[in-house]
């Protein structure tokens, strides 16, 4: 079925384009055919004209069929004899060159056509292909956090099973405290809550998506991802600080691939700061609003970035960790870029490394 749509698709357009061709040669001719327009070089123009644009519309084939039909009436309208299609010896070398003109016009118009259709297959490959790796370095994060995140959904879940038996003790007595096991429900209800908020953000985080255009409120997005990371920061002692005004302005973009940025550095300043021993190991998130866009900061207090590490960070399958893939930070730069803003890595005076980036304000 699908591909019977997509024959008839091509059908009508290939019916369309050699009617474009017919059409623009008839009106060349008519225009020629004007006494005003009936000038020595009018009628060379107005059908190279023809040919150029069947061939930049429809191809090798509407642009042939434009070159064809333009020479014939070239020929019976406008070169001795007229009204004949024979060519007098004197005006061959005349037909000759502006049949030569057509073919090459047409073809030129073809080519540049068929290489603008590659160029615009080609960006669509690659929008994909981004996609597709924005989507692997995500699940590959996720699957970094997983010890964390199933500590995070083990806590609610035990307390779900805790106040569970506390509410059938309540109620298993000769006087049932009714109170006491409609408080045990209610912790039971918050905690249920909370387990399925958590598997809510890890499924809308490992999701693969497109690139979308919404009006994101940053300072849940962001929220959301440091709840996911809390366990891992545990488990490396770092204390998170968070800096979001209430009057953060929103912003334009996809949800998840704007998250996957935040995750990324927040994971890469966690990291950072693993090694640490002689200061303490602190990771501040801060946005802010400014003209026309916001400006997230992450600065953690590790061990820093060297002069040559800036220069290269961001470039693909460049990295300085011992397991690391070297696309984290590149994919990250092109979803910001994406939806217009600027990633960048920022020098910082003392122990510790700087990342900040800008997106547009949703207007």
């Amino acid at each position: 079925m699908h591909s019977r749509r997509l024959l008839r698709r091509h059908d009508k357009s290939s019916i369309r384009d050699y009617t474009v061709a017919v059409l623009s040669t008839a009106v060349a001719l008519g225009i020629a055919r004007l006494p005003v327009a009936h000038l020595e070089g009018a009628p060379v123009s107005l059908f190279l004209c023809a040919v150029m644009l069947s061939a930049w519309l429809g191809g090798v084939g509407p642009g042939l069929l434009a070159a064809v039909l333009s020479a014939a009436a070239f020929a019976y309208y406008f070169v001795s004899p007229l009204y004949s299609l024979a060519v007098a010896p004197e005006e061959l070398p005349r037909f000759i060159i502006y049949v030569l003109a057509a073919i090459l016009v047409g073809s030129l118009s073809a080519a540049q056509r068929g290489s603008m259709q590659s160029l615009r297959k080609a960006g669509e490959a690659l929008r994909e292909t981004q996609t597709a790796l924005a989507h692997v370095t995500r699940v590959m994060t996720m699957g970094e956090l997983a010890a964390s995140i199933a500590h995070e959904v083990n806590q609610p879940l035990a307390g779900v099973v805790i106040n569970g038996n506390a509410c059938l003790r309540w109620l298993a007595g000769e006087s049932p405290n009714l109170a006491e096991a409609r408080e045990a429900a209610q912790r039971i209800i918050r905690d249920g809550t909370r387990a399925s908020e958590i598997i809510s953000r890890v499924r809308a985080l490992a999701r693969k998506t497109g690139t979308l255009t919404e009006r994101v409120d940053l300072n849940e997005a962001i929220s959301e991802v440091l709840a996911l990371c809390q366990g891992e920061a545990r488990k490396h002692r770092v204390e998170l600080r968070v800096q979001l005004p209430g009057d953060l302005p929103p912003v334009r973009g996809d949800r998840v691939l704007i998250q996957q940025v935040v995750l990324n550095l927040v994971m890469n300043g966690i990291e950072a700061m693993s090694g640490a021993q002689d200061h303490s190991r602190e990771l501040m998130i801060q946005a802010q609003g400014e003209a026309g866009e916001v400006r997230v900061t992450v600065r953690d207090s590790g061990i820093g970035l060297d002069p040559q590490t800036v220069t290269r960070i961001f470039d693909a399958l460049y990295t300085t960790k011992p397991g690391g893939m070297g696309m984290g930070l590149s994919i990250s730069r092109t979803i910001v870029e994406n939806h217009g803003g600027q990633l960048s890595a920022l020098a910082q005076d003392g122990p510790g490394a700087t990342f900040e980036f800008t997106l547009p304000a949703y207007r």
